[in-house]
């Protein structure tokens, strides 16, 4: 039986992280961020008292692409939606396993979200922090590992959120996982991010002897085909076998306009390059308009969802619309990961054929990076989207102490080349051996006196909502 806890404190904190190099997706350009830093105190029964950590970035416009508000007004969304999963979280004073907290919170969270004028993507940042954040103390009150703990189902994951499933499908695909030790990156080109020459897709300075690549899309057939003409040319001097996907972050406003670049890739020999190494499109539609739309003839190729991935059944609702894959994203819930990874499995055993992908939007060296990369390795994502290395310098702002301690704790994931601790890529591969320590993927916290607390809600946020 899963240990039982209860929650004693929830504590929000955040640093400022700039970029080394603008990232444009959708309709923003990325240049900083704040990151959050959160830390929990938990009992558990029997156990004594831990604390537990996580971390994410506040991300603008991508968890509410609203164009109405401002990027300030969408990381202040986030905030929100922390501030009121904390209240619901210490409001459940009795011992529960750690999923009867995000079981018995997470509908009061969507709708106390939804009369805050907070669509349901970013209602569910609050309570995915907060959940890694307890799992981590109580991995550590129990001194196990994330792997074996999991496996064990430790945080008591059963299926009363998703009724097309099983409690022993989920016990079987939780006990059968045998954590994967390296995880390839997949290096992100941005929409502003250089093509050609030096600091370009080729540059193994750049793309870190990179396998995969994720090619992020404007939303207009014809230039988002020519600049794929323009990679793909770039990407066969690589002399070595690589993979792409593209990722349209909503930018493609319906089934017509997206046929038209799957036309050009079927049809343009410019773009066979990268025709014949594509894996998958990601979330090409706004997520409504998704909804409303069967994919059709288009489901030929491998489409998954990511920004639309907003409840526990979006993935099976998803799938009636020809839709393959989904993302995982600790940011949108470790649990939900979970369930949708033995969807997979269940789905294919039944004779389809589908899949889940490790998608990076908010993971920076130190926990984000662990956490999320353990999570991948724990379910089977054999490739992920790394920004973190690629976006930041390092452990950016952090304090050199700080990013010294997970460099000695993690000495497989982390290295100083002379430039400072980054991202250790080993042949294109993050390494997962370090993980498999007692927490959540990490032997070491921040520094917490050298963060700031969340910062209050503007103004103007309040005005918007």
């Amino acid at each position: 039986m899963a240990p039982r806890l209860k929650l004693r404190d929830i504590a929000f904190f955040e640093r400022p992280v700039q970029f080394a190099r603008p990232f444009r997706f959708g309709a923003i350009t990325i240049n900083a961020t704040p990151q959050l830093f959160l830390r929990v105190e938990i009992e558990v029964e029997g156990r004594g008292v831990a604390i537990g950590a996580s971390a994410e970035l506040l991300v603008p416009k991508w968890f509410d692409k609203r164009p109405e508000l401002s990027p300030a007004q969408t990381i202040d969304g986030l905030r929100r939606s922390l501030e009121i999963a904390r209240g619901l979280y210490l409001a459940r004073t009795g011992y529960q396993t750690a999923f009867d907290l995000q079981a018995s919170c997470i509908g009061a969270q969507i709708a106390t979200c939804a009369k805050k004028n907070i669509p349901p993507l970013a209602a569910a940042y609050g309570p995915a922090e907060i959940d890694k954040a307890i799992l981590d103390a109580l991995l550590r009150a129990v001194e196990t590992s994330f792997f074996d703990g999991m496996a064990a189902n430790i945080a008591g994951i059963d299926a009363r959120l998703c009724p097309d499933l099983s409690e022993n499908d989920i016990r079987t695909f939780l006990a059968g996982r045998v954590p994967l030790q390296r995880v390839a990156i997949r290096h992100t080109v941005g929409l502003d991010g250089v093509v050609e020459g030096e600091g370009g897709v080729a540059d193994p300075r750049e793309n870190a002897g990179a396998r995969y690549f994720k090619l992020k899309l404007s939303g207009d057939p014809v230039a988002d085909a020519a600049r794929l003409v323009r990679i793909g040319k770039e990407l066969d001097t690589l002399g070595r076998d690589y993979r792409v996907t593209l990722d349209a972050n909503e930018q493609y406003a319906d089934l017509a306009a997206l046929q038209a670049l799957m036309d050009r890739l079927d049809h343009d020999a410019a773009l066979r390059p990268i025709a014949t190494r594509l894996l998958y499109v990601e979330q090409p539609m706004p997520r409504d308009v998704t909804r409303q739309s069967a994919l059709g003839a288009l489901a030929a190729r491998d489409f998954i969802i990511d920004e639309a991935d907003d409840s526990y059944d979006a993935f099976a609702a998803a799938r009636a619309l020809g839709y393959r894959g989904i993302s995982s994203k600790s940011c949108k819930g470790l649990y939900k990961s979970i369930v949708n990874a033995t969807r997979v499995a269940k789905w294919s055993a039944e004779g389809g054929r589908f899949f889940i992908t490790g998608e990076d939007l908010t993971c920076q060296a130190g926990l984000a990076v662990q956490q999320d990369l353990a999570l991948g390795a724990f379910i089977g994502v054999t490739h992920a989207e790394r920004n973190g290395h690629h976006y930041v310098d390092g452990f950016g702002d952090a304090p050199s102490a700080e990013a010294q301690a997970f460099a000695a704790a993690h000495p497989d994931l982390y290295a100083d080349a002379g430039q400072g601790i980054r991202l250790s890529i080993h042949d294109g591969d993050l390494l997962t051996g370090s993980l498999n320590t007692v927490g959540f993927a990490t032997s070491v916290h921040p520094d917490w006196s050298a963060l700031r607390p969340l910062e209050q809600l503007n103004s103007l946020w309040e005005q918007s909502a």
